[in-house]
């Protein structure tokens, strides 16, 4: 028997415990099935702290971030649970994808052992492998669901976005910049038969890159650079910011060119010019993206809550009392069962579900909210 599935029949009252129980853990909503336990959240109390300790807040910035975030963490789980359930009712496995990052972090840890890897997982996560593997397909399936079912259908109309350029001119006034990607290749400590396969590497590099593969993912899997992070990108740069042997090669680049490999003491050099902005006021076509996401964003937020809630309004969702989730249907119980009502075989999404339909459990439509914010990002 699961961990999981003794506390959900300890809670429903199907294991009696002894007299004068302890409290182990305590299960504080039920999501189609599925459970949310009180230590989950508290898990994410600790896990915010830390961060926040880590990056240098005090403990007075700490404690008042916590006061003002902690009542929303029981929406934050219950909107992954949805999320996550959704991805599978639609069928969209991700275990290649997972492999391929899990394999990339691996490569780019220098682990090449199995085991030692996997203790290295567990010394910088404070999970066990199995459950950060998990972790990380949950986050890329949340993502994919949002950007299938939310994010696809936002469309903005061209005319649209050149109406909003021409009402704010002034806002698309710009220096002239270039906005460039690296791919460095290291040669510090090789022999000279080493640094000729580096520098073949580096041509060759270049070479599939003007093929039309992508420069960002070639960065990001062969760069030396701690660039290599964000696909090699690096912070724009004026007239007279750059080394003086690559001065006049970028400036003379246009958008989208990629130059020859560089050499230097230490490694080779490759770059792309993603952009570059002339100075005065910026066409349409070289801020259209920008625009788009101006639009887009504030539209997006509101699209995935409206949508997380219709998820709401259709789950078998209940919450003990004592517990908010602040992101709430409209209309929709969410009352906690009597534990003698709850039998073990109503613990399934689908059986719940058919139970609850057979009481003639009425949907209500909601509108969106604002209640909170949901990571949109795009991959």
């Amino acid at each position: 028997m699961s961990h999981r599935v003794l506390l959900l029949m300890l809670a429903s009252g199907f294991l009696l415990p002894a007299a004068d129980p302890v409290v182990i853990e305590q299960i504080v909503a039920k999501v189609n099935g599925e459970i949310i336990t009180r230590s989950e959240l508290e898990r994410m109390k600790r896990g915010m702290a830390e961060d926040m300790k880590a990056q240098g807040a005090s403990a007075a910035d700490i404690e008042q971030a916590l006061k003002e975030r902690e009542k929303d963490f029981l929406r934050e789980k219950i909107d992954t649970m949805l999320l996550v359930q959704k991805g599978r009712d639609l069928s969209i496995n991700l275990d290649t994808e997972v492999t391929k990052y899990v394999a990339e972090l691996q490569r780019k840890s220098k682990i090449a052992d199995s085991d030692k890897f996997q203790a290295y997982i567990r010394e910088n996560t404070g999970m066990t492998y199995e459950d950060y593997r998990a972790e990380i397909k949950n986050n890329m399936l949340t993502r994919r669901v949002i950007g299938q079912e939310v994010s696809s259908k936002i469309v903005i109309p061209k005319a649209e976005l050149r109406k909003y350029y021409d009402e704010h001119k002034s806002e698309f006034q710009r220096e002239e910049r270039v906005f460039l990607r690296e791919i460095f290749l290291s040669v510090d400590g090789k022999s000279d038969a080493e640094k000729a396969v580096v520098e073949k590497k580096a041509k060759d590099l270049v070479a599939r890159a003007k093929r039309g593969e992508k420069f960002n993912e070639l960065a990001r899997d062969n760069s030396d650079s701690e660039s290599a992070k964000s696909e090699g990108e690096l912070p724009p740069s004026k007239k007279g910011e750059l080394r003086k042997e690559l001065e006049d090669k970028v400036w003379a680049a246009k958008r989208g060119d990629i130059l020859d490999p560089i050499s230097f003491p230490n490694g080779w050099l490759i770059l792309k010019v993603d952009e570059h902005h002339q100075a005065g006021l910026a066409e349409f076509e070289e801020v259209e993206g920008e625009v788009m996401n101006r639009l887009f964003e504030p539209r997006m937020q509101p699209a995935v809550r409206e949508y997380l809630t219709r998820l709401r309004s259709e789950a078998f969702l209940e919450i003990r009392e004592g517990y908010v989730d602040t992101a709430a249907a409209a209309g929709k119980s969410t009352r906690w069962s009597d534990p003698a009502q709850l039998k073990p075989e109503t613990v399934t999404r689908a059986e719940v579900v058919n139970q609850k339909r057979r009481k003639k459990l009425l949907f209500v439509p909601v509108p969106g909210t604002s209640t909170g914010n949901v990571s949109t990002s795009k991959s």
